[in-house]
């Protein structure tokens, strides 16, 4: 008898998908996978930033970032570079 192979499941959200490697492993999962024909070139970002902002601030930006179903890391970026074009646009 042969044995029913799990899918990779849709994840609603990136710590859900964390959760979940956290605990299976890619291993069995491989017959999932498609053979990648093209090369990728993966650059680390150039430095890494920390914003530090109170406990009940990223409680709310993350229930909005969940409303709008995106990563909250998203759209806090987002808010940033649209505020800095909106600076400089200002600025002349």
């Amino acid at each position: 008898m042969e044995e029913k192979k799990e899918r990779i499941p849709e994840f609603k959200s990136e710590e859900e998908e964390h959760e979940f490697w956290s605990t299976h492993s890619g291993a069995d999962y491989v017959y999932e996978l498609e053979e990648v024909t093209e090369s990728v070139v993966v650059t680390p970002p150039k430095r890494k930033t920390t914003v530090r902002l109170d406990d009940a601030a990223i409680e709310r930006i993350k229930a909005l970032a969940e409303r709008k179903g995106m990563p909250w890391q998203t759209l806090m970026r987002s808010w940033v570079y649209e505020r800095l074009e909106d600076e400089e646009k200002r600025a002349g």
